[in-house]
């Protein structure tokens, strides 16, 4: 039961990276987190949804132009700690970002999220 209300949330929070317009980010980011999630990322630690925010909103307008965000691996979750793998491609195959994110999950949402992105690597 839990790890599908981790699935659920994490399947929500990838899809604000391909939501078909800007205005529908926060939406679906407050369907998937808390209000005081914390975001480790690559540039440190930030908190809020408005900081997670912006941190999907800049891979969204990537210079290569908008891509697309998948979950490309089931959802690991042997405590209250759920894991998982996704890429972001963008268009015509263009630069690839593979990962793993962590992700902490209260009351079926997501109240901390670790981010290990990989190299940057064109898409086999």
């Amino acid at each position: 039961m839990q790890e599908e209300a981790a699935q659920s949330a994490i399947d929500t929070f990838i899809s604000a990276f391909n939501a078909s317009d800007d205005s529908y980010v926060t939406a679906l980011l407050s369907q998937a987190l808390t209000s005081d999630v914390i975001l480790w990322g690559p540039l440190g630690r930030s908190e809020g949804i408005e900081a997670v925010e912006r941190f999907v909103l800049d891979i969204r307008r990537h210079p290569a132009g908008a891509g697309s965000m998948v979950r490309c691996s089931g959802v690991d979750m042997p405590d209250e700690w759920a894991r998982y793998r996704w890429a972001f491609t963008t268009p015509d195959q263009g630069p690839r970002l593979a990962g793993t994110d962590i992700v902490h999950l209260r009351r079926n949402l997501i109240d901390q999220i670790i981010v290990f992105a990989g190299d940057i690597q064109p898409v086999a």
